[in-house]
């Protein structure tokens, strides 16, 4: 793989090269003077060959030698057609003419080497472009309407395992999944109306089989007249970032959960306590042993409930389910009910009956456990988590139908340098206490479900605290793959 600075070079010609086209150049004015001493024609006017000589030379050796055929053309029509001898002086009618022919001579020689300098300049914009394509570390193609490839850089050969002499001429088909043909042919179908496909994850297939998951970007091929004739495609492997991504969500996910510990230490401490004093009544009351196991029972009940929300924040769902974004939030907020209070936290919650979406549980309770951690570590010495979940519309663009999870809370707030950047990995204000993974992730999982998550915050002396925005589409979660 060629890498760094890619320049390209003028052809500088040799001393050989120059004595040659000059020597053409006279060799021109020669051939025209033969063919005007045959030609009957052209005695009639005799300018018309020396000029196409002269047209010729500018073209094809440049201006220097133009300049020296117009010169020796002049000379030829001065000795051997104005003035057949030396002794008659040429006319001033003759002596205009020559004049003409050596100004229009010059100005087609300049004409024409602002030509072949345009030209040449074209070529070597064109031969920088291929280098640039042919060295790219990016997958680049083109292809026709239809679908078939017409060109492949090596950053392709390396991507797809294809060589040029294998996939020229082949369909695009040979690179997609079979169950991603569809888009496809979406794709091309959308090309063909020449609207524009935007940038988009997805994947592609290697020549062994295996799959690659790609940013692609596709933009059209048009000729000189502005017809489409076909497209191009830059695809950029992203399988191992993609990977790492996916890592880092499981790690932090595996944090959360123990970081959970604690609180549910303390969930499951009054159960326990319950049920074993239950256990020693039944064993020592036989007339109401009924009622204590039945209120065993409900304490083996709470005990479940706290196991499965803790399993809740590990457990991955492959498809979106309808769940209650409410119960979910307040299902998470119990979870850290003991640790609010001991932080001398008051909740206010305002959370609708009807808030019903399609998403995934686990991911949702690691978005609103992190909102909430957030909101804890900035209420040390305490506050009021203000917690809020409402169906409403979006505000903006396509106004979707969905859920709006509001967490407000009177901490010390975010500083406006730091603001800008709490959605970015691994930045994080905490210093050593802190992964910079949380709001990252939930900003992850908000998109995940085709939603959005905002931020508001305000340090003043006067007053200081933190809002975080979370809308939530009530349609089935998209993948993010899906060509936009």
């Amino acid at each position: 793989m060629i890498k760094g600075h890619i320049s390209i070079y003028r052809f500088e010609p040799r001393w050989s090269d120059r004595v040659a086209w000059y020597g053409s150049a006279i060799a021109a004015t020669a051939l025209s003077w033969c063919i005007w001493s045959l030609s009957h024609v052209m005695h009639q006017d005799p300018f018309v060959i020396f000029i196409l000589a002269v047209v010729f030379i500018a073209r094809f050796y440049g201006f220097g030698p133009a300049v020296v055929c117009t010169f020796s053309s002049a000379l030829v029509l001065d000795y051997f057609m104005f003035r057949p001898t030396i002794r008659v002086p040429i006319s001033e009618m003759e002596l205009q003419r020559l004049g003409v022919f050596i100004l229009i001579s010059v100005l087609v020689a300049g004409l024409a080497r602002q030509r072949s300098r345009a030209e040449t300049r074209v070529d070597e914009v064109r031969q920088q472009l291929a280098a640039i394509v042919t060295s790219s570390e990016d997958a680049i193609m083109s292809f026709t309407k239809d679908g078939f490839v017409t060109s492949w850089n090596r950053g392709a050969e390396t991507l797809y395992g294809y060589s040029a002499a294998e996939i020229l001429g082949r369909p695009l088909a040979v690179l997609v999944p079979t169950d991603r043909l569809g888009e496809l042919e979406k794709n091309l179908e959308r090309l063909n109306r020449e609207e524009r496909v935007g940038t988009y994850e997805t994947e592609r297939v290697h020549k062994n089989g295996t799959r690659l998951r790609v940013l692609l970007s596709i933009s059209p091929i048009r000729n000189e007249k502005g017809d489409l004739v076909g497209a191009s495609a830059i695809s950029r492997d992203i399988t191992q970032q993609k990977r790492t991504e996916e890592a880092l969500r499981r790690n932090e996910r595996l944090a959360t959960a123990g970081r959970l510990t604690a609180a549910i230490a303390h969930e499951i401490r009054n159960p326990l306590e319950a049920l074993t004093n239950l256990v020693y009544l039944a064993r020592r009351d036989a007339a109401g042993r009924d009622e204590y196991l039945r209120l065993a029972e409900q304490e083996i009940g709470r005990l479940d409930s706290i196991a499965q929300q803790a399993l809740g924040f590990v457990r991955e769902s492959t498809a979106p389910e309808q769940l209650d974004v409410g119960k979910l939030l307040d299902e998470v907020t119990q979870l850290y009910l003991r640790k609010l209070q001991q932080s001398q936290v008051t909740i206010e919650k305002h959370i609708d009956d009807d808030a019903e979406i399609f998403g995934f549980p686990g991911e949702l309770r690691q978005l609103f456990s992190n909102l909430i951690l957030n909101a804890m570590e900035a209420m040390k010495d305490g506050g009021r988590l203000r917690l809020r979940v409402i169906r409403t519309h979006e505000w903006s663009g396509k106004q979707r139908s969905g859920v709006r999870v509001t967490v407000a809370d009177t901490g010390s707030g975010i500083s406006p340098h730091s603001l800008p950047h709490i959605f970015e990995p691994f930045y994080t204000t905490k210093k050593e206490n802190g992964t910079g993974l949380g709001l990252w992730l939930a900003y992850g999982i908000a998109q995940k479900h085709t939603g959005w998550i905002r931020v508001a915050s305000r340090t003043a002396p006067g007053g200081s605290g933190t809002v975080f925005v979370v809308f939530l589409p009530e349609s089935p979660a998209i993948a993010a793959t899906q060509a936009a």
